[in-house]
């Protein structure tokens, strides 16, 4: 009895561990890979993927039958018609468990479904078929075949997803026969158009951004008329948004027949500055019938009670009305000096360890919202090469960064030699590090050379040295001094670094160029209001000031037509120059 019990369950183990299989798999998807999706499906429904992992395998290259990619399956369930939907936020519809955009590589490469944790799958582990449950090997399109992944999972053929010239359109599709087919996609539907067909629930609102004082029409829509009415509830909360910010019902009755409910929301004007705020639309539960074409859908609420700063933006200059909050004497070591000693009496203070604070990368955000914020909203960061302003709300954190800003390393993080020299979790003013002229990974978050920057173009710019660099078409250089300033005091805070003349490969580590170029700079766009405000904020937190704002003409004085003539503030003139290099009072 006992020999019966065990092969009964070495059976009923084997058949639940064969029936779950990769239906459909979408790698390349239209524009930014932001429909990414893979669908599992089990034999029988309502199957519980719990102790399940997904694991992504790199098919060529250095990384060769390594993962990349690991996701715990614990807590989905199949549906009624053994579908489980994985994917990035935009696909629909919503997925069971949703991932970061771009999360799956294009191919040719390999996913595959293991008995196990994401944690037996750290990146970089050896693909293998112990405790494999199936896999699909996968290409877009490619010269090169994974060859050594379909040796691994004993499969015979690799499946490519730009079969039918439209890979980005199209998707991986299995068979009930176990082949393949490629195809329109079909997420959270059965490949062949059987089974239970799901009544799809959607929202919808009219513009992206709203003022406080406004109303917001909700629009929720089921895909066919219901045949009894249908009463769900949704929320509006979202991080600091929340019930004090609206007024208004938030529960909904489709009607019998119909397939339409509105509600109207009405935004709370009051009269703080809290800061834009994002509004996500995020409906609750509904009956089994119904799936969810969207959720989660982001309005961003404006606030009109922003402040508006006396100065002018780098694109339109102030000079004048923000002056230098250098404490008396914070410069007079400098007087009289000249060569080396000039340099190293500008070491002594921007490096002084017994003064200046070194803060992490996490904080560089909290740092830049003040630093780098729009004079012209206090709601916004001024992206500096391409000259505009966005919400403080956008900061890339995962994913795609087209619309985002991050942080850029004006001295790139692997020029200098302090690529995530510091951590990530922001710790606040009070917590600071000593720090002197041979802590280079402190550089990774002086604030002094990091701005609010476009994703993109951020990502366009890389290690480039300036000259190289010229930032993007039809910008007009309101940030050239900027970067030279700030370049010219890494050069100078840190021993490890230096600034030379012409444009060393972009894999060099310790100089950066063009020398030449950035001394014109430094006279051809002058410091204004901003740079000034700025430098009198991160003074604040650094304990340390970028002295090339405050004198920019000392680096005449190290590098420049002044090199080895003795400095003295007094020879300081701040000079308002056009752009094109003529001088204008």
């Amino acid at each position: 009895m006992k020999k019966l019990l065990f092969a009964f369950l070495i059976l009923c183990s084997s058949l639940a561990h064969a029936q779950l299989v990769i239906n459909e798999f979408d790698s390349d998807t239209p524009s930014t890979n932001d429909k990414q999706f893979v669908e599992i499906k089990s034999a029988t429904p309502n199957f519980s993927l719990t102790g399940y992992v997904l694991v992504l395998f790199n098919g060529t290259g250095s990384q060769i039958d390594l993962s990349y990619y690991a996701l715990d399956l614990d807590g989905i369930t199949t549906d009624v018609n053994g579908l489980a939907l994985i994917g990035n936020s935009l696909v629909s519809p919503v997925p069971a468990e949703i991932i970061a955009d771009s999360a799956f590589q294009n191919g040719p490469d390999g996913a595959a479904i293991y008995l196990g944790n994401a944690t037996d799958f750290p990146a970089g582990t050896a693909a293998t078929t112990t405790n494999l449950i199936d896999a699909l090997v996968y290409e877009t399109g490619d010269a090169t075949a994974a060859t050594s992944l379909l040796t691994t999972f004993g499969l015979t053929a690799q499946i490519d997803e730009n079969l039918n010239n439209l890979q980005t359109t199209q998707s991986i599709q299995r068979k009930n026969d176990g082949t393949y087919e490629v195809k329109a996609p079909t997420p959270g539907a059965t490949n062949d158009g059987t089974g239970f067909i799901y009544n799809g629930l959607s929202i919808n609102v009219a513009g992206t951004e709203h003022i406080e004082g406004q109303t917001v029409d909700i629009t929720f829509t089921t895909q066919t008329n219901v045949t009894a009415p249908l009463t769900f509830n949704y929320s509006l909360s979202s991080g600091s948004f929340n019930t004090s910010d609206y007024t208004g019902s938030l529960s909904v009755t489709i009607a019998t027949g119909t397939n339409t409910a509105v509600k109207t929301i009405t935004l709370v004007d009051d009269t703080v500055d809290e800061g834009d705020e994002n509004m996500k639309i995020n409906i609750g539960t509904i009956p089994s019938q119904y799936v969810r074409m969207n959720d989660n859908v982001i309005v961003r609420i404006l606030d009109n009670d922003y402040v508006v700063s006396p100065w002018g933006t780098p694109l339109n200059p102030t000079y004048g009305i923000v002056t230098s909050t250098a404490p008396a004497g914070y410069y007079d070591s400098l007087e009289g000096k000249s060569g080396a000693q000039l340099k190293q009496a500008i070491q002594d203070i921007i490096a002084n360890p017994t003064a200046v604070h070194a803060h992490n990368y996490g904080d560089i955000e909290t740092i830049l919202k003040k630093a780098d914020q729009n004079p012209l909203n206090s709601n916004q960061v001024w992206l500096m090469y391409t000259e505009i302003p966005r919400s403080k709300l956008d900061i890339h954190e995962t994913g795609i960064n087209t619309g985002k800003w991050n942080r850029e390393h004006i001295y790139p993080q692997s020029r200098g030699g302090y690529t995530d020299g510091t951590a990530s979790i922001p710790d606040g003013i009070n917590v600071w590090a000593t720090t002197n002229a041979d802590d280079i990974l402190a550089g990774h978050a002086d604030a002094h050379h990091i701005r609010a920057e476009d994703g993109p173009e951020n990502s366009s710019r890389g290690n480039k040295d300036y000259g190289e660099y010229l930032g993007p078409t039809g910008n007009q250089g309101s940030w050239h001094g900027d970067v030279a300033r700030a370049v010219f005091y890494m050069a100078v805070r840190y021993n490890a670094l230096s600034v030379v003349n012409g444009n060393p490969a972009n894999t060099t580590v310790g100089q950066l160029g063009d020398l030449a170029l950035l001394l014109q700079w430094n006279q051809t766009d002058p410091k204004d209001d901003f740079e000034m405000n700025r430098n009198n904020f991160i003074y604040t937190w650094q304990v340390n000031r970028n002295p090339f704002i405050d004198y920019p003409n000392l680096a005449d004085y190290i590098w420049g037509a002044n090199a080895g003539q003795a400095w003295f503030s007094s020879l300081s003139t701040n000079p308002v120059y056009g752009r094109s290099g003529s001088c204008l009072s």
